[in-house]
């Protein structure tokens, strides 16, 4: 079974939207390798450019927003973006639709908590670590500031998502099932 988690990015906005986790500019990429180095590049947090080659988003295997992430257009580019990037779970408290379904078709978990537990995760200082037992939809924050406690949240998939993001995404779930 896939693992989920890992070090996290926290973009502190709600509707971040597909053109900007991918520009419209790199939609003509034949690869999804390609889109690789752009995934965010277009970003803006509190008005100014989100640095999206730092070290931490190198490092990053989650993203943790805000409402309504990856509204906009329905493109699968947003999502392939992520793949590419080795980023296995975004954490929000919505998502729009088809974003939410595209990110459980490529088997990224597409983690859905309420806006207070997105308010704490957001509070707590230090570097972000996430640890996702799928099995028991449980998720656990870490903090480096070792001063604060973990944060143990709960989120819930139906069984077929769970099926589909614990199987590595349709096309592994098409091959094990049909």
């Amino acid at each position: 079974m896939k693992t989920f988690g890992g070090p996290a990015v926290l973009l502190d906005r709600s509707d971040i939207n597909t053109d900007e986790i991918i520009p419209a500019k790199y939609l003509t990429e034949i690869t999804k390798i390609a889109l690789k180095p752009h995934l965010l590049e277009d970003l803006l947090l509190d008005g100014k450019p989100f640095d999206s080659h730092s070290k931490y988003m190198e490092e990053a295997k989650v993203v943790i927003s805000r409402a309504n992430f990856g509204c906009g257009s329905s493109r699968e580019h947003a999502v392939w973006a992520f793949e590419v990037n080795d980023i296995n779970v975004v954490v929000a408290s919505s998502f729009a639709r088809i974003f939410r379904q595209n990110m459980f078709n490529c088997g990224i978990l597409a983690m859905e908590l309420s806006e207070d537990d997105i308010n704490t995760i957001f509070s707590m200082s230090g570097d972000i670590t996430l640890a996702v037992d799928m099995e028991n939809e449980k998720v656990t924050v870490t903090s480096s500031d070792k001063e604060q406690g973990d944060l143990e949240c709960s989120f819930s998939l139906n069984a077929y998502d769970k099926s589909l993001v614990s199987g590595g995404g349709w096309l592994a779930y098409a091959e094990a099932n049909y």
